[in-house]
């Protein structure tokens, strides 16, 4: 699990890196100021993650459960909430909104608080501080 932390934070590291370039060099022209904003949010939540998830993979007990739990709450949670914001955003920018993934998002947002949950559980509750 530590190895895959380690893997997705890297992904999703060079993946902001490359979005932010590109929302603020291409999009910035195309986007309105609520849209650009939208998908900065993106790229933060998503850099912010992968900052996690690497800290996360030098860290972790391969042998505890929750350990797994908490890895896969962050990888399904930016996957479901940046990559949704940034669909929204584009396809909207082509007057093409796919509406489907406006309750995606939110739904992203909900494992990347439970990711947190997790941590926090397992630190103060499992760990007894």
């Amino acid at each position: 699990m530590s190895q895959l932390a380690l893997i997705s934070g890297s992904i999703f590291g060079c993946l902001a890196i490359i979005f932010g370039a590109f929302g603020a060099h291409l999009l910035k022209k195309t986007l309105s100021t609520e849209q650009l904003q939208s998908f900065e949010t993106g790229v933060k939540y998503q850099m912010y993650h992968a900052i996690v998830l690497l800290m996360l993979g030098f860290n972790l007990d391969d042998t505890l459960i929750i350990d797994n739990y908490i890895v896969n709450a962050f990888i399904i949670g930016v996957i479901l909430f940046s990559f949704s914001i940034y669909g929204l955003v584009i396809s909207s920018a082509k007057n093409k909104k796919l509406k489907f993934l406006g309750p995606i998002t939110p739904l992203g947002g909900l494992f990347l608080a439970a990711g947190w949950a997790l941590l926090l559980y397992k630190y103060v509750v499992l760990f007894e501080f």
